[in-house]
């Protein structure tokens, strides 16, 4: 399924990818990538010579019927983890528990500090609780990854992608075995991220947001339901005001 998968992708997209010797030929290291789309999961194993696993919503490999059983192969084959987020901390120790099992078997793991996609194009601040910690937990190198434009080959609501090349920069390991089983200082653990969170921009050159994407999303989301609100009053005043000139 990967080289079918990995294979269309390079074919139709034709990905371009900077820094491919940073990944280690064999043993466990965590690849730490912005997250611009839905996409940046498949793009950048496509790439990779090796397995990367990911992880993905429970829901994706659960849902009942004939696609959901055609979503469950797809994700299993591209090397998505099923793990179940009902429950922000549970999630979070699933996510953990799961990220160093892939790593004591030698292998890659894939994470995105960031805990959800930029809603804007824009980096924001990375969640210490899950790459730190695993990280420290493991001892494995951090790789930094930059995925440069899937944003724009899939925005929101859109159903057709967008035929065009998308760019994966890899950045050198970043060794913390220093701080190795100090993973629960959270002083470390902020600190380990913001070090990925600064590799990571310099590689893609966005702009850093000191805020979790999760607050800038429910920002957004207040400021579009304010607009329309403002939106449909002015459209009432207005209604009024023609009315009244009618009469």
């Amino acid at each position: 399924m990967k080289l079918t998968v990995g294979g269309s992708l390079k074919t139709v997209f034709r990905p371009w990818v900077e820094g491919l010797e940073n990944i280690p030929a064999d043993g466990p290291a965590i690849l730490a990538s912005n997250h611009l789309s839905f996409s940046d999961s498949f793009f950048l194993p496509a790439m990779l010579d090796r397995k990367v696993t990911f992880i993905a919503k429970a829901e994706y490999f659960t849902s009942p019927g004939v696609k959901g059983r055609l979503t469950a192969a797809f994700f299993k084959g591209v090397g998505q983890l099923p793990v179940d987020r009902s429950g922000a901390r549970g999630a979070g120790e699933a996510a953990i528990k799961s990220g160093i099992e892939v790593l004591e078997r030698g292998e890659l793991f894939g994470i995105y500090p960031e805990g959800t996609r930029s809603p804007d194009g824009r980096l924001y601040r990375g969640k210490p609780g899950g790459l730190a910690r695993v990280a420290l937990a493991t001892g494995a190198p951090v790789i930094p990854v930059a995925m440069i434009d899937t944003e724009k080959i899939q925005p929101p609501g859109k159903v057709v992608p967008k035929l065009m090349r998308p760019g994966i920069r890899i950045g050198k390991p970043l060794d913390f075995s220093r701080y190795q089983g100090m993973e629960g200082d959270r002083f470390i653990l902020r600190s380990v991220t913001d070090e990925v969170m600064y590799e990571i921009m310099k590689l893609s050159g966005q702009e850093y947001v000191d805020i979790y994407a999760t607050a800038a999303k429910r920002q957004i989301a207040e400021e579009a339901k304010k607009a329309e609100a403002a939106r449909k009053k002015a459209e009432q005043e207005k209604a009024e005001q023609d009315k009244a000139a009618k009469a």
